[in-house]
């Protein structure tokens, strides 16, 4: 009997599927250049587990969107065979806009795409109503762009402390700014018509880390931010942990053993009232150091031998020691990254946060990569990990008016 032809049906479970794999794979070949580059699309292959064809694809379509670019002349191993041809990442076309809305100040800056600062400004707040804040940060953008009219910004960045949802790029509370609920994403977007990705900076430290910095390898990184506002981030496998509305990472309120600071949520020594920035210059302030609310005041102070202000760094960074201790304990990271401004200075400060942070691996406590860009660096990463997370999906067409 003859068979009778059973209807193959489409599903769009396989489409998306696939559109998934591409973009996965379009990551991981962008992540090995940026890694490697320059490099042989053979050792791409080979260092990613994808097949010959499929990164010569991959790569054909980075290259024509401008992301890579042939970096010298083909050349033979030994002078024979296939000529191997070096990708690196392309630095000519593109640049992202980084915002970071600190306490005092906002600091607008563009990066390219190794997460290098091209340029910055800092914006000192004249009122901290979100309003005007990111519009000023739109047009401070708008100026960096204009002194490099050969580059086109990929979209902006913007990273700040408190509670902030990454999904809906909304702030949902800063404490210390007055902030609640700003669609910081939307109000940005409307001013720059550029997509924006808005985040933590504690967790787009961790991503720039895992992008530029030496966690770069590492399968854990938990990261401790200390400034003004004090927060936390980890990462497992490439991935920022943000929990339900990216509520992870608050430790603001943890208690400190024998704190004395009172707190505005009405409890004495929590982690921020003890070990904020702000109480470091009024600790300063008090003991005659420095005259101003600047931190990096009581560091020159500190570099210029004076005893009381190095003696207050390296309190504050054991203290900053014991808090990342207790993150240990429950975590237990591979790698440790901390944002202090004692410790990125002061090898005793260094000394002091490993030897009270109490781990068996003091080497893989760590200042931040980033010690003279962190702000710039934070706000960029945020659009560099969307740019590398999907490569393809990163590259929308900006609004007519961007910029």
């Amino acid at each position: 009997m003859p068979r009778t032809a059973v209807p193959t049906l489409a599903s769009p479970v396989p489409r998306a599927a696939d559109s998934d794999r591409r973009r996965t794979s379009a990551s991981v070949v962008l992540r090995a250049v940026l890694e490697h580059g320059p490099v042989a699309r053979s050792t791409v292959a080979r260092l990613t587990g994808l097949s010959p064809a499929s990164v010569t694809e991959h790569c054909a379509r980075l290259a024509e969107l401008g992301l890579i670019r042939q970096s010298s002349a083909p050349r033979r191993s030994n002078g024979v065979g296939r000529p191997h041809v070096p990708v690196d990442l392309d630095g000519r076309r593109f640049l992202v806009a980084g915002v970071h809305v600190a306490v005092p100040y906002t600091t607008v800056a563009l990066l390219d795409l190794r997460g290098r600062v091209v340029a910055r400004r800092e914006l000192r707040h004249e009122r901290t109503d979100p309003g005007r804040v990111l519009a000023r940060a739109a047009d401070g953008l708008a100026e960096l762009f204009a002194a490099v009219p050969d580059r086109r910004p990929l979209g902006v960045g913007v990273a700040l402390g408190g509670w902030v949802d990454r999904e809906s790029g909304t702030v949902v509370e800063h404490e210390l700014l007055g902030w609640r609920e700003v669609p910081v994403r939307a109000l940005l977007g409307a001013r720059t018509g550029l997509p924006v990705e808005v985040d933590g900076h504690a967790r787009a430290l961790v991503n720039a880390e895992r992008l530029f910095g030496r966690a770069r390898g590492s399968r854990s990184v938990l990261h401790l931010f200390m400034g003004n506002m004090v927060d936390a981030a980890f990462a497992t496998n490439d991935e920022v942990h943000h929990g339900p509305r990216s509520a992870a990472g608050a430790i603001a309120h943890l208690p400190v053993p024998g704190g004395t600071e009172p707190c505005a949520c009405g409890r004495t020594g929590c982690l921020q009232a003890e070990l904020s920035e702000r109480t470091l210059c009024r600790r300063a302030r008090a003991a005659g150091v420095i005259g101003s609310a600047n931190p990096m005041h009581v560091v020159a102070a500190a570099a210029a031998g004076d005893a009381v202000a190095r003696r207050l760094l390296v309190d504050r960074a054991r203290a900053t020691g014991r808090a990342a201790g207790l993150l240990l304990d429950v975590l237990n990271p591979e790698t440790v990254v901390v944002t202090e401004v004692g410790v990125m200075h002061f090898e005793d400060c260094l000394a002091a946060l490993r030897e009270a942070a109490g781990t068996a691996r003091p080497a893989d406590v760590v200042p931040t990569s980033f010690p003279d860009s962190v702000l710039a660096t934070a706000g960029g990463s945020v659009a560099l990990d969307t740019l590398f997370r999907d490569p393809f999906g990163a590259l929308r067409s900006p609004s007519p008016e961007a910029i």
